[in-house]
């Protein structure tokens, strides 16, 4: 795992032509701005003071009183959610662990390999002060570190891979670790699974780890969030004619896919070849925006633990509104947010809503599927390279430890 962020080239120029564009819900399309040549006059240098006294109109609906931005989603929210820290949860997503407790809240999920090509998931939640249930909870792997590091969030988990640990100790990363000695005041088990998948936190829990460790629950003065939204009552339109009505990440075991439903313009999660479903609501789980964020990856060891490259900047997907385009993404400093831009070097605009990031090792990138409404794939599953889904599975099995 790089520990420093490399310097490279800042990408394309303030005034390049941006590729993501908002418009408005209620009209349909926005009004473009007339290019008007002016009649050659009498240069005259304008009065400072008229200048001054020019008030811009406001162009969208002022934000309501007590309510702010969303970080993570671009919403309004109160602003005793929407300013303090989130915290990210490691979420188990092998079979026996499902469904899931309380993802549907999270307002953004990252989803990465782990050894054997079994994903893990990491909610990062800013609204769960109602669950009394989120997880069920697993361990650590070094690069959801830097990913919950980019949002300011307090990293909650149970157990850690033997190269996470030496960044977990860093005085960087605020943690909560069910390993710990107060574990046991965060975390409870449940008698309908087995272990390792049955670990599960709460509201109250997480607030009681976040007390004994004497985490600031404020962001960061410095923080600077990697999401650029579209204002509430817009919407963004994507150039192009990539549609994208399913996408397919490409992971090897459980086989996820997202369709899009152009009524509610949201697109809804499988895996398993079924509906993902939150267990606490009994509703599929559905999300505005799609990522898929390549990244370059090597083995640490023989037993497959992954060393996902989380700074090198790279190459990747938007997905938003039955339409895709080509991004890059890098990061300014090691500890701070990932940044996405357009192929003209400008930040994307992403629509308010929530948002799943699928990470692809970069040697996996043919296995990605980004389909139309013409293709009769669409909400098919793939045969899986019988040599790697064995292994899958395989891993998925001894993947008992924590």
């Amino acid at each position: 795992m790089k520990k420093y962020a490399k310097l490279i080239i800042a990408l394309g120029l303030a005034g390049g032509i941006m590729l993501t564009g908002c418009q408005k819900n209620e009209s349909g399309s926005a009004e473009p701005t007339e290019e008007v040549t002016p009649e050659p006059t009498e240069e005259v240098t304008p009065e400072p003071t008229a200048m001054a006294a020019e008030e811009p109109e406001p162009t969208e609906d002022p934000i309501p009183d007590g309510y702010v931005v969303s970080y993570l989603t671009g919403e309004y929210v109160p602003e005793a959610i929407g300013r303090r820290r989130p915290v990210a949860v490691m979420l188990n997503n092998l079979r026996p662990a499902c469904p899931q407790a309380g993802i549907a809240n999270a307002g953004v999920v990252y989803e990465a390999p782990v050894e054997g090509g079994i994903t893990r998931l990491m909610g990062v939640f800013e609204d769960y002060d109602n669950l009394e249930k989120i997880g069920s909870v697993r361990s650590c792997r070094d690069y959801y570190i830097f990913y919950a590091s980019g949002f300011d969030a307090i990293y909650t988990h149970y157990g850690q891979s033997a190269y996470a640990l030496p960044f977990l100790e860093l005085p960087e990363v605020n943690n909560i670790s069910g390993l710990a000695g107060y574990g046991d005041q965060v975390f409870y088990r449940t008698t309908d699974r087995k272990s390792p998948h049955n670990a599960y936190t709460s509201f109250e829990g997480i607030q009681k780890g976040i007390e004994i460790n004497g985490y600031s629950q404020e962001y960061a003065e410095d923080f600077q969030p990697g999401y650029a939204f579209c204002g509430v009552d817009d919407e963004v339109e994507l150039p192009g004619e990539t549609e994208a009505n399913v996408v397919k990440p490409g992971y090897f075991l459980n086989e996820p896919w997202f369709e899009y439903n152009p009524e509610d313009k949201l697109y809804y999660r499988f895996q398993y070849g079924d509906k993902q479903i939150d267990q606490l609501t009994g509703e599929q789980i559905a999300y505005k925006n799609i990522i898929l964020q390549y990244s370059s990856w090597r083995k640490y060891d023989e037993h497959g633990y992954l060393n996902i490259d989380v700074d090198e900047p790279n190459v990747g997907k938007y997905i938003v509104n039955g339409k895709a385009i080509d991004i890059t993404w890098k990061k300014h400093t090691p500890w701070g947010a990932t940044f996405y831009y357009d192929t003209n070097g400008n930040q994307i605009t992403m629509d308010t809503g929530k948002t799943w990031v699928c990470i692809i090792q970069d040697t996996y990138a043919d296995r990605v599927e980004i389909l139309g409404s013409d293709d009769s794939s669409a909400s098919s599953t793939d045969t899986q390279d019988s040599e790697a889904q064995a292994a899958a599975e395989e891993a998925a099995a001894s993947d008992t430890e924590y």
